[in-house]
């Protein structure tokens, strides 16, 4: 219908040419047009069938004005709804006036045939407007005539349009929304009261969240819907937890009061309104529903991510695939949904392969204002949830005094999700009726539209008063309902008063049922994870081996072919053979991975290969999924080309399900900044802040090469200065063997840590980074390697190093002939293992000398931390060998890199400058430039 945007009296012709088609094939003309012509005829019996003759007759024409009106209000109606409750809305041009249309005030009582696209059949103008006004122009204002499918089109209008946008609810529904506001009010004003001055980020304004969300359980019960997996910042959150999630009111009391703490606990917790919570409901029908509210910093919309990852692995996990048994619902507020980047980093993913959950549910409390901020500083687009346009989802736009349209507008969304399995936004026009908390003055900022607020009712007060007028609900009921509660919140907040915290043992649920928390014991050695030697020779080879009836790329057959002979002729295996093996033996064991990221089915380093496109046609093919038919499966996606959402997503999937290895590879190590939020807010402190474990592994591809600023460092420092409490493990591989046990190690045990790997990226071709059959039939991770090239008595000179570094001194070491120097790596840099370098250390008994060597600036890599472990133990006067400190982790200029990479080995060996540089060089080309 959208061409019917430009017609008026001139266009006699085109409406012939269209009519003729209508006459000839109906089905060859859009679906309004066909009714329209149907109506017509109808209308003006067997002799209209002609509208030629150089002017079309003027009724004709205005019923094409009409049609006209009537996609006017579904294209632009929103922009004049009833819908915010303390302000005047904006002025748009032109406005839905029938003037504007061709029509005139004489036409209100002319019966038009065009309305049969309404579904009304013949009716006059005042009527159509009439129709036209309610359904779009109300308390629901929709945004939705961007969508593409004629289908998706249709049934939103048929659902809007049959029901005029106008919920017709029962008594019982109309006394359940009642009885959820009177929660939700009663609620707010309770903690306002008896906690005067505490943060609470109260939902007062926008109270009729809750009947919505009430109402949304129930409704998606009834399509299918069997877990809700929510996310959300603190505006509200009490009230959520309290009021859908179910989390008792002396439990939120007793927190209120902190007397949740105990100072035995190892936990540091949180404040309140971060809080997760996880819980059973069953509805009024009967049907159970879990429901997880996942805790959230005040980073407000870092939560987006997680919540979609968590979704997609229990959908992968827990329902085998089927999305339309789980939804997710993330709420944001207005000016983070339109100001925050990771919103769009993670719509992007509503369709991809890798992270689409089956369309999320997203609901904007949308207060008008920011922190302090107006609306119209906030956003140049029209409204916040103009992001809603890139996956091209539906958006109501609803009144939020008006608890009846939303929880209309609500249902019919769950509906739509279930149907089309597409995103779906609310924005639930509101206020704030305090400040950004509540101890904040307003009204320094915004003192008019504080002056409206205060003068405004609450949802709940006009609720009542529509029901008392309605015959449903009387005064005396209402504050007896009022009443009662609070009674109930008096009695929970008298216990939580009387409550004393005990130090209690911490227990997991669900998937994570078998696992427990780590201690410092788990720590000192690690497990055994080695592989049976015919296993894993027999994994090798069916990894290796390219089916003979596809076409590959020369250059692959070529490679697969080099990897063949090391699992049937060399029995050494080099990096992306290592890597590979580590998961092909785990998916040989039944364990699920899944591993993604910018490029990672190739690698940016050309590297992986774990995914071959066929050289005739876009056929993949995937070594990993043909070793067994017993295997798990093998999932790697190539994710679009985000940080933060995609981290965030991750690192869900893997706090939802233990039991399978889930790894996100950055293209460059340093590109891990650009989600740095999600690593301090959940990687690094979630154990710490809520008790949630996560084996989440990280691959930050590191090391000097010469490739500038960017793409030398993933920061070691950084997440160095993160680590304490045993709150993760960080490691910097030398060797193939080493990396494939510290992969497999994560499975290993009974408890889950995050694991931050520094990956190599010149190694991966370095002829003497390869590890031997035996390194991986036997043993486990070595968190400390000593030099195996020395004689102890004779050295001198102890050097602990780290990663890619360790090659640049082992060909200088070898060059050189030096047997005073032993080089001795540490393989994992946290929890770092101290008795075990002690240990190294004091077998050199005549070595004057330990040094710290590493390739980072002085300031940065691992020197700042280990200065400050090492002071107290045997290595506390161990001094460093490094580049200067600097502010940019490495210089752009080749010849300076090498100059500063030749100085630290000379350094190391005291050998001349000159002689160091051509083991450095050796090193250096090995890397495969990307960017």
């Amino acid at each position: 219908m959208d061409n019917l945007s430009y017609l008026n009296g001139t266009n006699a012709e085109y409406v012939e040419s269209l009519y003729q088609s209508y006459k000839e094939d109906p089905s060859s003309v859009e679906f309004g047009w066909q009714k329209f012509f149907e109506g017509f005829d109808f209308g003006r019996g067997a002799d209209a069938t002609n509208v030629s003759g150089g002017e079309a007759p003027e009724h004709f024409l205005k019923e094409i004005n009409v049609l006209n009106l009537i996609n006017g209000y579904r294209q632009r109606g929103h922009l004049f709804t009833k819908t915010n409750p303390v302000r005047e809305r904006r002025k748009h041009l032109p406005t839905l006036n029938i003037e504007n249309f061709g029509l005139s005030t004489t036409d209100l009582e002319t019966v038009f045939n065009s309305s049969v696209e309404l579904g009304i059949g013949p009716a006059k103008l005042k009527d159509i407007v009439a129709f036209l006004e309610q359904t779009y122009c109300g308390s629901i204002g929709v945004e939705y005539k961007y969508v593409r499918t004629p289908e998706v089109l249709q049934w939103l209008e048929g659902k809007m349009e049959s029901e005029r946008n106008t919920p017709k609810l029962s008594n019982d529904e109309k006394m359940r929304i009642v009885k959820k506001l009177n929660e939700a009010v009663v609620f707010e004003n309770f903690l306002g009261t008896k906690f005067l001055g505490q943060k609470r980020f109260s939902l007062e304004g926008a109270e009729a969240l809750i009947p919505a969300l009430d109402a949304v359980i129930e409704k998606g019960a009834d399509l299918g819907i069997e877990e809700f997996v929510l996310g959300m910042a603190h505006r509200g959150r009490l009230n959520v937890l309290a009021n859908i999630m179910q989390k008792s009111y002396k439990d939120i009391f007793t927190e209120f009061e902190g007397r949740s703490y105990n100072p035995e606990t190892p936990f540091g917790g949180d404040v309140k309104y971060h809080l997760g919570y996880s819980t059973d409901v069953t509805t009024n029908k009967g049907k159970n529903v879990h429901l997880s509210l996942c805790p959230n910093p005040s980073h407000l919309e870092t939560v987006d991510g997680i919540v979609e990852g968590m979704s997609r692995s229990k959908i992968d996990f827990k329902y085998n695939g089927d999305d339309g048994r789980l939804a997710p619902i993330l709420i944001h507020g207005d000016a983070s949904v339109a100001g925050q980047g990771i919103v769009y980093e993670v719509i992007q993913m509503a369709g991809l392969d890798g992270y689409k959950t089956g369309g999320t549910i997203h609901l904007v409390i949308n207060n008008q204002i920011g922190f302090t901020t107006n609306y119209k500083d906030a956003r140049s687009s029209t409204y916040c949830t103009d992001i809603a346009k890139v996956t091209l989802s539906p958006v109501f736009h609803v009144n939020g005094d008006d608890a009846e349209a939303l929880v209309y507008a609500i249902n019919l969304a769950m509906e739509y999700r279930q149907k089309y399995r597409n995103d779906v936004f609310i924005d639930i026009l509101c206020y704030r009726r305090f400040g950004h908390n509540e101890s904040d003055e307003p009204k320094f900022t915004q003192p008019l539209l504080y002056k409206a607020i205060e003068k405004h009712d609450n949802p709940l007060k006009i609720y009542v008063a529509e029901l008392i007028k309605e015959g449903k609900l009387d005064e005396a009921g209402a504050k007896e309902m009022e009443k009662e509660f609070k009674a109930h919140l008096q009695t929970s907040l008298n216990e939580a008063k009387e409550y004393n915290a005990a130090l209690a043992e911490v227990k997991f649920g669900g998937a994570w049922a078998d696992m427990r928390l780590a201690t410092a014991k788990d720590f000192e050695t690690s497990p055994e994870t080695g592989v049976k030697k015919s296993t894993f020779l027999e994994v090798a080879k069916r990894i290796s081996t390219l089916p003979k009836d596809k076409k590959f790329f020369k250059k692959i057959e070529k490679l697969f072919d080099e990897r063949l002979k090391m699992a049937t002729e060399t029995h050494i295996f080099d990096w992306a053979m290592g890597e590979q093996l580590a998961y092909g033996t785990l998916l040989a064991e039944g364990k699920r991975v899944r591993l993604s990221g910018q490029d990672v089915k190739r690698g940016t380093f050309s590297h992986r290969h774990a995914v071959l496109t066929l050289e005739d046609s876009e056929e993949e093919y995937t070594p990993l999924l043909n070793i067994s038919e017993q295997q798990a499966s093998f999932d790697i996606y190539n994710s679009h080309l985000s940080e933060y959402g995609v981290l965030g997503f991750e690192y869900g999937y893997a706090m939802a399900n233990p039991n399978a290895l889930t790894i996100w590879e950055a293209q460059f190590g340093d590109f891990f900044n650009g989600a740095q939020i999600v690593i301090d807010q959940y990687i690094a402190s979630a154990e710490t802040k809520w008790q949630r474990a996560n084996g989440l592994v990280m691959l930050l591809p590191h090391g000097y090469e010469g490739q500038g600023p960017e793409h030398s460092s993933a920061r070691i420092e950084r997440f160095l200065e993160l680590c304490a409490e045993y709150n993760m493990q960080v490691t910097n591989c030398t060797t193939p063997a080493n990396f494939f046990h510290a992969l497999r190690r994560q499975f290993k045990r009974d408890f889950r840590k995050p694991l931050v790997n520094f990956s190599p990226k010149s190694l991966l071709r370095y002829p003497l980074c390869v590890s031997p059959l035996e390194d991986f039939t036997s043993g486990g991770f070595k968190e400390v390697i000593d030099d195996a090239n020395v004689k102890p008595a004779e050295v001198k000179r102890v050097v602990f190093c780290s990663g890619k570094i360790y090659y640049d001194l082992l060909d200088a070491q070898k060059t050189n002939n030096s047997k005073e120097v032993a080089l001795v790596r540490v393989e994992q840099l946290y929890p770092t293992p101290l008795e075990q370098m002690e240990a190294v250390y004091n077998r050199y008994k005549n070595a004057d000398e330990v040094l710290w060597v590493q390739e980072e600036p002085e300031n940065q890599g691992a020197w700042p931390y280990l200065l400050r472990r090492l002071r107290k133990t045997a290595l506390s006067h161990i001094d460093v060998i490094s580049r200067k400190e600097s502010s940019s982790p490495a210089t752009g200029y080749a010849k300076q890199h090498t100059n500063q990479q030749a100085y630290i080995v000379a350094k190391t060996f005291e050998i001349s400058v000159a002689a160091a540089k051509e083991p450095v060089k050796k090193v250096a080309k090995s890397v495969i430039k990307a960017d």
